[in-house]
């Protein structure tokens, strides 16, 4: 399973905005994109802001749904044909399937603080699908699928201390989290209100129709 395994943070400054590739520190004062709003690299600091071409936009955005989801281009790539099969809005059914995937999921519940960390948990069996064991970050959920924390996990350190987190954890409409057994469930596929997103999706379905 291929992942980007660079700095997240030069990631994030590349795109002048904060993709919380690193959860809550984003929110800290600290964050690298606060303290240094230009791009990374030696040059950084004296680049005069350019105005990009209409392939230079559609590929910025492009760039940033793969680092905010944590994909490679292949994989993202395969979405977008994927995307462009189904009925209906290409870019909405974009956003839809990326939305799905199990780590995004496990991420959107509040399990984890970012999704590289939603991923790992996924990866190293913590949780059960509908009462069997999963382990691939890519499965794409349907409504009426059921995460839960395995039954050996409830116990350890790390979900423990992520009770008082869960509490506070506000959830799109479109999953519903129990709390006290660390388990969620998807009620209904994320509606056009719901794919909230910081790029554009539609630019990102021109960028790969040209």
């Amino acid at each position: 399973m291929g992942r980007n395994l660079g700095p997240k943070s030069k990631q994030e400054r590349r795109e002048g905005m904060s993709l919380f590739l690193k959860g809550d520190k984003n929110l800290l004062p600290k964050n690298p994109v606060i303290k240094r709003p230009f791009p990374p690299g030696m040059h950084g600091p004296n680049m005069k802001s350019k105005r990009l071409s209409g392939y230079g936009i559609r590929l910025r955005e492009k760039q940033k749904a793969k680092k905010i989801y944590r994909l490679l281009e292949k994989e993202f790539h395969n979405y977008f044909v994927k995307a462009n099969r189904l009925a209906g809005d290409t870019s909405e059914n974009l956003l839809r399937l990326l939305e799905t995937r199990f780590d995004n999921i496990v991420y959107r519940l509040g399990f984890a603080d970012s999704r590289d960390q939603a991923r790992q948990l996924v990866s190293h069996g913590h949780f059960l699908l509908n009462g069997k064991k999963a382990h691939i970050p890519s499965n794409d959920l349907k409504v009426g699928d059921i995460i839960t924390l395995g039954a050996t996990g409830a116990g350890k350190k790390y979900w423990q201390e992520r009770i008082a987190k869960l509490a506070k954890v506000e959830t799109p409409g479109w999953v519903a989290l129990n709390p006290t057994d660390f388990s969620g469930k998807v009620i209904s596929l994320p509606a056009k209100a719901d794919l909230i997103a910081p790029f554009d999706a539609t630019l990102i379905i021109e960028f790969y129709s040209r």
